[in-house]
């Protein structure tokens, strides 16, 4: 598994423009630390977590390292060489039969490509081998919306505690009225509750629901197009009638890699 460096930059260059914007370009560094309130950061932070351990089992909470694994991480699922894996395949199958295939079950490193290759090896009938890999498609798809939940737990409750904060300091700040001294600095330290929460839902948890359903649906396509090619081995069908089936699933510029006359649009 590759580090999507995308995603961390994004990450960091967000928190750079808004740190920046803060310290007036880094010239005033100290200002930063205006804006650092642990009270205010424990009714965010720990009011959103809250949430989570209501709204989802205990289990289903503590994934929520491994969902943010999966934003900063780029999966081994590359269509192409998934395609002239299968495509290699189908040629072999073609020639020699599917037991041949046993063979070169080490040139197959993604699991779920090697589990639908090694079904066909085995004789396991056209519908049920579909019906198998489909099921399993289903249930990773059912994780993944499951994390992209967490996380929109998250995206949905970040701001409402930051305004519930904001309320908490308006209250102590209307107990003070009598000191006007302090009028101005409990109103900063109110209004920097709703500015956590906002930061949290909007540079960090909304962001990466999109990443992580990104991921889910290249997941999916990828998993789709590997199930076409393994049932198309089974068939025995032509390995140029496989290429251009497992083609069509993708952007007509990567369709060019495997040599073909297509234009890109």
């Amino acid at each position: 598994m590759k580090t999507d460096t995308g995603t961390a930059f994004g990450y960091f260059l967000g928190f750079l423009f808004i740190a920046s914007a803060i310290s007036n370009h880094f010239l005033e560094p100290l200002k930063l630390l205006g804006f650092f309130d642990p009270p205010s950061l424990e009714i965010v932070i720990g009011g959103t977590f809250a949430t989570i351990f209501v709204n989802f089992t205990f289990e289903e909470a503590k994934q929520i390292p491994k969902v943010v694994k999966v934003a900063f991480r780029i999966g081994d699922l590359e269509a192409i060489s998934i395609i002239r894996v299968l495509i290699d395949f189908a040629e072999k199958a073609r020639k020699e039969g599917l037991l041949s295939l046993e063979e070169d079950m080490d040139k197959v490193e993604n699991p779920f490509v090697r589990k639908g290759i090694q079904l066909v090896i085995d004789g396991t009938e056209g519908d049920l081998v579909r019906y198998i890999l489909e099921s399993e498609v289903e249930q990773m798809d059912a994780r993944h919306k499951k994390g992209k939940d967490l996380i929109g737990c998250m995206s949905t409750f970040a701001p409402a505690f930051g305004m519930i904060g904001t309320l908490v300091g308006l209250v102590n700040m209307l107990a003070k009225l009598d000191d006007p001294a302090t009028l101005g600095p409990s109103m900063a330290v109110a209004l920097i509750t709703t500015f956590y929460g906002a930061v949290v839902s909007n540079l960090f948890t909304i962001p990466m629901e999109g990443n992580l359903e990104q991921k889910a649906a290249i997941e999916v396509m990828v998993y789709t197009i590997a199930i076409e090619g393994i049932l198309s081995i089974q068939q025995g069908d032509n390995p140029r009638i496989v290429e251009e089936k497992l083609k069509s699933f993708l952007p007509p510029g990567d369709r060019n890699s495997f040599g073909s006359d297509d234009e890109e649009e």
